[in-house]
C-alpha cells in the first residue's frame, strides 16, 4: 500500500465516526442505552487511534485534499456531543425544565468551545473542558445520581469550558502520558462493559469509571498547581 492510501484510509478511519454516531442515534432513538453507548464507545475507539495515525502518515501532505482536522471536529460533535446530549434529555434522568436546560447549554456551549481557536494550548492540552460529554453523561447513567447534581455538574462543566483550567489530551499531552493512555484505556474497558451489562447497579465497571474520570478530569488542572521540573543536562 502507498504513504497515499495509508493515508487516505486514515480519513476514511475517521469518517466511520459518522457512521458510529448514526448506529448510536438510531440506539437512542428506540431507548436502547446500552447499546448507544456501545456504539459511542467504539466511536471514542477510533477517535484515540486516527489522530497518532495521521501524524503517522502525514495526511496534511499525502492526503491534503480531505481537511482532517475538520473532518475530525464534525463527527466529535456528533459523538461527543449531540447524541450524548439526547440521550441525557430523552432518559429521564433530568426531567421537565432541567432536561432542556442542559440540552440548551450542552449543544449551544460546545458549539463555540470547537471553533473557539484557542482550545488547545501549548502542550497539547485542551483549554477548558473539551466538551467530552460522551465520556461524562455515560458516568451519569452508570450512577444515575439525584438530578440535582446532575444538573449542577452540566452546567459547571459547561462554565469549566470557558475558563482557563486544563483538560490533559490523553495521547497528546505528553506530561503524565505513561499514565494517562493506561487510563484513557481502562476508562475504555470499563465504559464498554459498563455499557455491555447495561449499566446493572452491581456492576463493578462503575468503580473503574469513577476512578478513570476523576483522573481525566483533574490530571490538567494538577498539572498547572504543580510546577513541572525542568529537565537536567547530560555534562560533556
Amino acid at each position: 500500500m502507498t504513504l497515499r492510501a495509508k493515508a487516505l484510509s486514515v480519513h476514511l478511519l475517521t469518517a466511520s465516526g459518522a457512521v458510529f454516531a448514526m448506529l448510536a442515534m438510531l440506539a437512542a432513538a428506540e431507548e436502547q442505552w446500552g447499546l448507544m453507548f456501545l456504539w459511542l464507545v467504539v466511536a471514542f475507539f477510533v477517535d484515540g487511534i486516527d489522530g497518532p495515525l495521521a501524524r503517522r502518515y502525514d495526511v496534511k501532505r499525502n492526503a491534503a485534499e480531505f481537511d482532517g482536522v475538520l473532518l475530525d471536529l464534525v463527527i466529535d460533535y456528533l459523538t461527543y456531543v449531540f447524541v450524548p446530549a439526547y440521550a441525557l434529555f430523552k432518559s429521564g434522568l433530568l426531567p421537565g425544565w432541567t432536561g432542556w436546560i442542559a440540552i440548551i447549554v450542552i449543544t449551544f456551549g460546545s458549539a463555540m468551545y470547537f471553533a473557539d481557536t484557542r482550545m488547545k494550548t501549548r502542550d497539547n492540552s485542551f483549554s477548558g473542558f473539551p466538551g467530552c460529554w460522551n465520556m461524562v453523561v455515560l458516568v451519569l447513567f452508570a450512577l444515575s445520581p439525584s438530578f440535582w447534581l446532575i444538573l449542577g455538574i452540566v452546567v459547571l462543566l459547561t462554565v469549566a469550558m470557558f475558563i482557563p483550567l486544563k483538560f490533559i489530551h490523553p495521547v497528546r499531552t505528553r506530561r503524565w502520558r505513561g499514565v494517562s493512555l493506561p487510563v484513557t484505556a481502562g476508562w475504555t474497558f470499563f465504559a464498554g462493559w459498563a455499557a455491555w451489562v447495561d449499566f446493572h447497579p452491581e456492576s463493578w465497571a462503575h468503580w473503574g469509571l469513577v476512578a478513570t474520570s476523576l483522573y481525566l478530569l483533574s490530571a490538567g488542572i494538577a498539572q498547572q498547581l504543580i510546577p513541572e521540573r525542568p529537565r537536567s543536562l547530560k555534562a560533556g
